[in-house]
């Protein structure tokens, strides 16, 4: 049996995030990998995919672009945020554990309604650092195209 593989590239400046674009000890990632019915996206951050630079400076307002950034990947993808069935959330201080999950719920009440209801798997970890100094969060999930 085989699967239906698509990948979806991550561009940051315009320039694809691939090997020879970027040097070899640079990051080479797809934004997500499409597999049969099962979206892979990659973590999110607050970086302005034009220009590489951090679009904000609060947790909040990182959260919301991260957030943002997913719904849109996962359309591209033909899913939406209602089809998330699985989140990893990494920050920096477990003090904004309760604004990142107030910011996640005004989210999916807003974008996804069904996640209210039936919220996806989740893991949440303080980490002590992330790709930048800057960025206080990296969120990524996993989705499904289509629900039967």
């Amino acid at each position: 049996m085989s699967s239906l593989v698509k990948h979806y590239p991550n561009y940051i400046g315009g320039v694809k995030q691939v090997y020879p674009n970027v040097h070899a000890g640079a990051g080479k990632y797809a934004a997500a990998v499409v597999v049969d019915n099962l979206v892979f996206v990659s973590g999110m951050t607050a970086q302005d995919p034009a220009t590489g630079a951090c679009l904000v400076d609060t947790f909040r307002e990182q959260m919301n672009v991260c957030l943002n950034k997913l719904k849109t990947t996962l359309e591209q993808t033909g899913s939406c945020m209602d089809n998330v069935v699985k989140t990893l959330i990494l920050f920096k201080d477990i003090k904004d554990y309760q604004i990142m999950r107030a910011t996640e719920l005004e989210f999916f009440q807003k974008h996804a309604p069904r996640l209210v209801a039936e919220p996806p798997a989740s893991t949440v970890m303080q980490v002590a650092s992330l790709a930048r100094p800057e960025f206080l969060l990296e969120y990524e999930a996993v989705a499904v195209v289509k629900r039967a």
